[in-house]
């Protein structure tokens, strides 16, 4: 496997620097060692990988809705990041209008860490996401999106997922909550993340019990709306991980150079708001 050439997008990556920004004092998990990642290394990565543009997505983890990092970050992409929010679920469009003049372009829900009945009386703030046409990030795990459907069913909120929806392997493809997520690509303005593949994969590198869940999020969603993410630096991963074998795995899973260019440059271009540079995929 070789790392594809050409032009890339991250859509997934995290910026953790407790030295500048440090974790909030009632925060569960502190990152430390190599799941530190300030903004300036981001971009070293960046540079090393052909990584043009990318979407740094809030955490939780350490930070909750404190949005500091995340701006400090975007500012020194200098245009090249875009960004998602944590946001407390009674904010106010005020602070979502002056997040989204930053760079933010959505709002995550992460239900692993808050669990679905955090979520249930946020209609009011997806009426705001949508006022303000950022999207709605989402990360299940397991069955965790079917008790969430009828909270975004009722809104025309635009749609992005985690991590493939973090799927159980061993119900297969017919789970539940997969084929939800299947039916949502089919049906709806949303978009799915291929990425996060050792958060729901029973083997090591290159996770191969994960490929037909992949096939199936790329027939169900298109490539049109298909994006790809690192999730560096891989909070709490069980193994090593580095970002070029993730990239090289690209060519094994889409051997054809127009679907890698489509997943890593113009999908994601549209996305973030930066289509009118897709010819660039083309010097």
């Amino acid at each position: 496997m070789t790392i594809p050439a050409g032009p890339k997008i991250d859509c997934h990556i995290h910026a953790i620097d407790p030295v500048r920004f440090p974790y909030a004092a009632d925060t569960p998990y502190h990152p430390s060692g190599q799941e530190i990642a300030p903004a300036a290394q981001l971009l070293r990565v960046f540079d090393a990988f052909e990584v043009r543009h990318a979407l740094v997505v809030a955490t939780n983890t350490g930070y909750g809705a404190d949005s500091r990092i995340l701006l400090d970050t975007l500012r020194q992409g200098g245009g090249r990041i875009k960004g998602v929010a944590v946001v407390e679920k009674d904010v106010d469009i005020k602070e979502l209008e002056r997040l989204k003049a930053a760079g933010v372009i959505g709002v995550a829900y992460n239900v692993p860490f808050h669990g679905a009945n955090y979520y249930r009386d946020t209609a009011p703030l997806l009426e705001k996401l949508v006022s303000l046409d950022l999207f709605l990030q989402i990360q299940v795990e397991q069955d965790q999106l079917l008790p969430l459907l009828p909270v975004i069913d009722k809104s025309p909120v635009r749609l992005v997922f985690d991590h493939c929806g973090r799927p159980t392997v061993a119900q297969g493809l017919q789970g539940r909550a997969f084929q939800a997520l299947l039916a949502l690509g089919r049906e709806r303005d949303a978009h799915v993340k291929l990425s996060g593949y050792y958060k729901f994969s029973q083997a090591p590198h290159p996770y191969e019990d994960t490929w037909p869940f992949i096939a199936a999020l790329v027939e169900a969603f298109t490539l049109d709306r298909c994006v790809w993410g690192s999730d560096y630096p891989f909070l709490r991963a069980a193994e090593r991980l580095d970002y070029g074998p993730l990239l090289a795995l690209l060519t094994r899973l889409f051997p054809n150079a127009g679907d890698r260019e489509r997943l890593l440059w113009r999908t994601p271009a549209r996305l973030l708001g930066i289509a009118s540079e897709t010819d660039q995929s083309k010097q």
